[in-house]
């Protein structure tokens, strides 16, 4: 393996630095006391830590309610996306279904409609149905405007499976149900991975459709809160960027478990 230049290493420290200190400078303001903030400002150095501003905002600022709706939010529609999306793309890639190609696209062409046009449409359709301003809503949107894409991205993963798999399958006798529990789950675990990681990611960071189809603060999740947090601490730096680091954590663990699927998620079935 080719080694880098120290001269690649030279200038990409810099740069390093510049995307790390903005992290640094909100995890030590989250981790000063709110007395030393207003005795000595926010931009000094502090001379103590304290866990006040976490406790503070997983408490009083309803970051802690907010975390467990985010969770069960984000687990939920992501396994339930990538489950009906394994489905379709399993059928759309290994079945002669009638207009399959256009199938594909039509679930494709939802995702690239601007949310704002949509943002009350979902919310009339969600009082219609009686969900509006419950997790249930929330997942399901988020499982409706994501399908398309995960079943797009495992469809070119799926078609590029060999044929002789899935014919030395059905001469033992396998059935559809068995092939896709047994071979086709398996094969994909790659891309599911990837895709996993991703939709965590979105899902879990998404302020827009909570906005829309939400209105009580205890079924908000943590972007939601997070605004809510802002308004009620203004003056409290440290619980506002206490805050800021308990809604970075989850997806920042999620991203280093699946790191190497993440980044080669963005290219996933381009080569299939």
């Amino acid at each position: 393996m080719r080694q880098r230049s120290p001269w690649f290493h030279a200038l990409m420290i810099p740069f390093t630095l510049l995307w790390v200190a903005p992290m640094v400078f909100v995890l030590i303001v989250a981790l000063r006391p709110f007395s030393d903030i207003v005795a000595r400002g926010l931009s000094a150095l502090p001379t103590t830590l304290s866990w006040e501003g976490f406790e503070t905002a997983l408490t009083t600022g309803g970051i802690g309610g907010a975390l467990r709706n985010s969770a069960i939010v984000t687990v939920v529609a992501v396994v339930l996306s990538l489950f009906l999306a394994s489905l379709a793309a399993y059928a759309l890639s290994r079945f002669r279904i009638p207009g399959r190609t256009v199938i594909l696209l039509l679930m494709l062409a939802g995702n690239l409609l601007p949310p704002q046009i949509l943002l009350i449409p979902v919310a009339k359709i969600t009082e219609a149905l009686g969900i509006y301003d419950t997790l249930f809503a929330l997942i399901i949107v988020q499982v409706g405007f994501g399908l398309g894409f995960y079943t797009f991205v495992l469809h070119g993963f799926m078609r590029a499976l060999p044929n002789e798999v899935f014919e030395a399958a059905r001469i033992d006798g396998a059935g559809p149900v068995r092939i896709y529990a047994l071979i086709v789950l398996p094969l994909a675990r790659p891309s599911l991975a990837a895709l996993t990681a991703l939709a965590t990611t979105w899902i879990f960071n998404d302020l827009i459709w909570a906005m829309t189809v939400l209105r009580t603060e205890d079924n908000f999740p943590i972007t939601a809160a997070l605004l809510n947090l802002q308004g009620g601490f203004v003056s409290q730096w440290n619980v506002v960027a206490a805050g800021a680091v308990i809604a970075a954590i989850p997806t920042a663990v999620v991203f280093f478990i699946f790191q190497k699927q993440f980044v080669s998620g963005l290219l996933v079935g381009a080569n299939k």
